[in-house]
């Protein structure tokens, strides 16, 4: 079983390069018992989903709005 460390990893890896058969079944069934990582591969896809929109760079201001953002999805 994975840990939450190599998960992260792996769901990294897995949106920027192709994961192998074994680990992306290992990474969906940490999935299913980790609310945890789940909540992470979830805030992943819709940073990566923002990042599709930029145009240019980031001024401050939209930096800290979208990590005021991320910082209320996650409870913290």
């Amino acid at each position: 079983m994975l840990k939450c460390t190599q998960a992260v990893e792996d769901a990294n890896t897995m949106h920027t390069s192709k994961l192998g058969w074994w680990r992306r079944f290992s990474l969906f069934m940490h999935l299913l018992m980790c609310h945890h990582c789940r909540r992470y591969v979830r805030q992943l896809k819709m940073l990566l989903g923002a990042v599709k929109d930029m145009h240019g760079e980031a001024s401050d201001e939209e930096v800290e709005r979208v990590l005021k953002r991320l910082r209320e999805s996650s409870g913290s």
